[in-house]
Parts: structure tokens; sequence; C-alpha cells
């Protein structure tokens, strides 16, 4: 059973917007959270600590000794103090202690502390009715132009009910679009999106497919590290890398809303990116980290990243390393599934697997992602072709024309993939490092040796064209056999290979043709697999990326439904040949335009 919401007036939907009693079967708040005895024997005060948010005990030394033996995040150094953080988690641990040794609550800090345990209390009522009965939510069609799959609906309802939290679903099920689902639901803006530095066009361009398709909203992309007026915008997007320039401004400027994509970049602190992605944090009052790979084997990546999104939820570091790693300091997590499970049980993250939602999802997806490139590289790797433009003008012979504009293309091919080589490899590092198993496939020998130098680190095997047959065989047998996680393949060498241990295939260059996408992507979907087989094609905002892509049919954002997937006939054949000659016509044509030639 499952409860929906939906939009249905004008304004804006946030969770203040459900009355619980509207939900007979909705939960009392547990018992530990009801209110302490009146009139009785105290032993001790309790106030708070503005500065380091946290509430303080002081009192009799049988309360504080033991407030300090059972909550292992309990601070408090010397006899008679005990101090606990104003999580609102703790302070349900906290009430709990004065349900059996009452405290004198300072009076300045009596409504202080009645608002904590009535946010303590609903979000005791929210975690109980999310784990009994999960919640889903629809987003309104007025502010968000997409439709969710069920088990999005149901990821929406788990950030419209927590609000700061981790949505780690595996990578391929759609995190970006279910953080966009709550921002058009919630209407919290302005909000900044922190991201990669590959993954910003990626962004800009799905905020606005999803949320400003008619280009309602603004979006300011931040540059630089040297902070400046920002202009007004309900979206801005900032880079990880930028983060420590902005430390100082960004959590004054009102933000309501945070997103950080691909959050385990916070997984170390103590640098300035860390200190700043805190500040904004603490800043905001949504916060939301998608990450495919929330729980390492190091605890301390993993407490990193949830006290970004809600401080001392796992306690302090001291007592998290005692009794959920190996020992004091140690960065170990002992048990990494108890972990987990716990996150969840405690609403504060939210998984799911492809094999969990398996069956709403289509065998084969491809999602087209526009991703970022080195445009000063493409302009130097582009300056012979100016020279081969002047031969193609004073030339009338079609075979030579012909010759001529193949070699531009092949020159502009080529830039392309170079110029974007190194964003491509940044997105497929983040694939590897979230388990997936990749087929890389590109066309130029040039890319590949830049693929093969980026991503060393993950003993990459190759079928390129330039090995021999007994060394393709053992690149394919080593994948197969999971001695490597990647394997780099050369679009037009792939015929007749079996790779369905592959869970992603990458397309870092693109050909002309459907077809040979097509069998590139049925090397790893084959006839018997179980999986959804996620192809993305990454593609470029310049170069000749744009021309293949309307050529292939290719839109940038979309799943493609149909594309080279039955057999192709000899008049299939001829007629890609001659269309992709007007291509290659077209795209010269282009090039001569835009350089005066």
């Amino acid at each position: 059973m499952t409860d929906e919401y939906e939009y249905t007036g004008e304004g804006a939907i946030t969770m203040d917007d459900y009355d619980y009693d509207d939900y007979p079967s909705a939960p009392e708040f547990p018992a530990y959270l009801q209110d302490a005895p009146g009139g009785v024997r105290t032993y001790g005060t309790l106030s708070y600590n503005r500065r380091s948010r946290c509430w303080t005990i002081k009192g009799d030394p049988c309360v504080t000794e033991l407030a300090k033996r059972l909550f292992p995040g309990c601070d408090g150094r010397g006899r008679g103090v005990a101090r606990f953080t104003a999580h609102r988690r703790i302070i349900g641990d906290l009430n709990w202690l004065m349900l059996r040794y009452p405290l004198e609550i300072k009076a300045t800090d009596r409504a202080r502390w009645e608002s904590a345990l009535a946010d303590a209390r609903e979000y005791a009522v929210r975690r109980e009715r999310a784990l009994s009965m999960p919640e889903t939510a629809t987003p309104p069609a007025e502010t968000f132009a997409g439709e969710l799959l069920p088990f999005q609906k149901q990821g929406l309802g788990f950030l419209l009910s927590t609000r700061r939290c981790l949505l780690a679903d595996e990578m391929g099920l759609g995190k970006t679009v279910q953080a966009l689902a709550f921002l058009a639901t919630t209407a919290a803006y302005p909000a900044v999106l922190v991201v990669p530095p590959h993954l910003i066009r990626n962004w800009q361009r799905e905020v606005e497919r999803f949320l400003s398709p008619d280009g309602r909203l603004r979006v300011h992309v931040i540059r630089g590290l040297t902070p400046y007026a920002l202009p007004e915008a309900d979206v801005y997007i900032v880079h990880y890398l930028l983060l420590r320039g902005w430390k100082d401004v960004l959590p004054g400027l009102g933000f309501r809303t945070v997103i950080f994509d691909e959050m385990q970049e916070l997984r170390r602190n103590g640098t300035g990116k860390y200190s700043a992605a805190s500040l904004l944090s603490e800043a905001c009052e949504n916060c939301i980290g998608l990450s495919g790979t929330p729980i390492y084997n190091h605890g301390g990546e993993i407490w990193n990243v949830v006290n970004i999104i809600d401080f001392h939820f796992l306690g302090d570091w001291e007592s998290f390393s005692r009794e959920w790693c190996y020992g004091y300091n140690s960065a170990i997590v002992a048990k990494p599934e108890l972990l987990g499970d716990y996150l969840r049980s405690e609403g504060l993250m939210l998984r799911r697997l492809k094999r969990d939602v398996l069956a709403e999802l289509a065998p084969k997806r491809r999602l087209v992602q526009e991703i970022d490139w080195d445009d000063a590289l493409y302009r130097e790797l582009m300056k012979p072709v100016a020279g081969q433009l002047r031969l193609l003008r004073s030339t009338d012979d079609p075979s030579r024309r012909a010759l001529i504009e193949d070699a531009i293309c092949q020159q502009q091919r080529q830039a392309t993939g170079i110029a974007k080589a190194p964003f491509v490899c940044a997105f497929v590092r983040a694939l590897l490092e979230g388990g997936e198993q990749v087929l890389l496939m590109a066309h130029h020998h040039a890319v590949m040796d830049i693929y093969k130098k980026e991503l060393r680190a993950f003993r990459p095997k190759f079928i390129t064209g330039r090995e021999t047959d007994r060394q393709k065989d053992e690149a394919a047998q080593a994948f197969m056999e999971g001695k490597t996680d990647l394997l780099c393949v050369s679009l037009r060498s792939a015929s007749g290979l079996n790779l369905q241990r592959a869970t992603c295939v990458v397309f870092g260059e693109l050909d002309w043709s459907p077809a040979v996408h097509s069998q590139a992507e049925d090397r790893a979907h084959r006839i018997g697999q179980r999986d959804s087989l996620l192809c993305y094609y990454l593609v470029s905002p310049r170069g000749s990326d744009r021309d293949m892509q309307d050529a292939l049919g290719l839109k940038v954002s979309q799943f493609v439904a149909i594309m080279g997937d039955r057999p192709q006939t000899p008049e299939d054949q001829f007629l890609q040949q001659s269309q992709a000659r007007d291509r290659i016509r077209q795209l010269v044509e282009r090039l001569a335009e835009e350089s005066g030639e």
C-alpha cells in the first residue's frame, strides 16, 4: 500500500501542506518522545550552546556518567557535564533520558527545546511511515515536463518526506530526474546544484528539459574561483573545484535547496572544498546528495558524506570510529551492510539496484548526454583544415572534391574526439568507481591512446584493430573473466564479440551509421541477458558531433527507442551511405562559413 501526493493547488507543495491526521494509519510518535514529567525532582539543568550547536547537561554524576555510557555520540570532559549534538535523532535519545532523570530546562532555551522536540517527533513519525507505507509522489505537470517510473515516484516521495538525505540509487536509475522532480514539486528556489566539472552541461540541459522547456526558469552557471555579483536566477550550477573560492559567499545568498551530484566527491574532509560544502549545506533548508557509490570500505568516507547532509547524524568521529569501525580512529567499517541498513532504517538514505526495479526498465536504454570539451585544443587541431578548405574551393572535380571533403570530415571527427576525450574518461571513471563493467567505444587511435593514459589505473584492455587475433581474444577473455572492468573497443572492430558481462556501453565517439552503433551495443546485449543495458552516447557541444547526432536522430537527454535495431537491408545500406555523403557535404559547407574560407 502506498500514499501518493499529487499537485492540486496553484502554489508549491511542501510537506507542511500535509496533515498527518488525514491518515488514520499514521503512527503516534514513540513513547520515548513523550513529554518529560514536571513537578518532580530534577537531576540537573539543560541548556543550549549556540556556538557548538549542542545541548549541555550539568547535573548529578549519576546522570552524566550514564549518558556517556549509553550514547556513543555524547561528549563531555569532566564530572557532571554531558553534551548532546542538536540533531533531531539525538534529541530523542536525550528526551528518553529525561523521562527517567528529569532536568530543569533553562528558561531562555525552553522555546528552542519545544521546537526541537516537535521536530524530532515529526521526524520519527515520517520515518516509521516510510518504513511501513512507502510514499510515492507525482510532480505537478505545470512545473515538470516528464514522466516518472513507479520506483522514481517512490524516490520523490522519499525526498519530499526527508528533505535532508542521500539518494543512492545505482547508476542509470535516474537520480538526476528524481532530484529535479523534487525541485518542481517544492519550488524551493533559488537552488544551487554542485556537480562534477564534466557534468555541468548535462545538468544545464536537464534543468532546461524537465523544469524549463518554455524558458521560464532562469539558470546561471557560476564561473571562476573569484566571486562576482551573481545575476538573479532560480537555479545556479557550480562545480566542486570552484567551491573553495566561493566558500564565504554562497552560504549568504539565501539558497533554499542544495543538490550535491556524485556526492562521493566530498568523502574526504579537511579541504577547502569540503568546508565550503559544509557551510553551504548548513545554510539551506533542503540538502540532497546523489551518489551511486555511497558506502565505502573506509568508514571515514561515508561519515564525511553523511556529515554534510545532516551534521552528526552518525555522532562525532571518535564515537563513530569506536562503535562502527574496528576501533578508536580506525577508518574501516566493521560491518558495512549493517551501516547501510541503519542509514536506510533511519530515513537518511534510499538505495535501489537495477535488479530491484528491473521489471520497470526497458531491456536496452540509450541516453544521449552532452559533456564538456577543450575548446582551445579543438581550435588548434582544426588549423590545418583552412588549407584544405582553400583547396576545395579551387577545384570543381567531383571526385577530388569528395576526397577533400572526406579528409576534412575525418580531421574534424578526430579533433572532436580528442577535445572531449579527457571528459569522456572522467565520466567512465565515475562508472567504474560505481562498480559498472564498461565497454568504451571510439574510432580513432589517437583518442584510444588518451583513454589508455587517463584510465590506466583501471587496467583497461583494448580491441582497436592494432592487435593480433590472439591479443584480441585475450582482451575479450580478460574482460569476461573479470580481470578488468574496462574494455575499449573500436566501433568497427566489435563484430563477432560476445561481451555480455558489460553493464554499460559508452560511446566516446560517433559513427555515421546507426547500424554500427546497434551492432556495438549488441556485443553486450545478448539473448538470455537478464539485466537492463544502459548505453551512453557522450556528445560535445561543437565539432562533428552535432552533424552526426542529426544523422543518427539522437536528441540530447532523451532515451532513444529505435536506432538501427532491425537487420540492415542492402537498400538501407545504400541509403545510409548516400545520406552520410550529404551530411559530410553539409558539415564541410558549415565549416567553410564559420572560417570565412
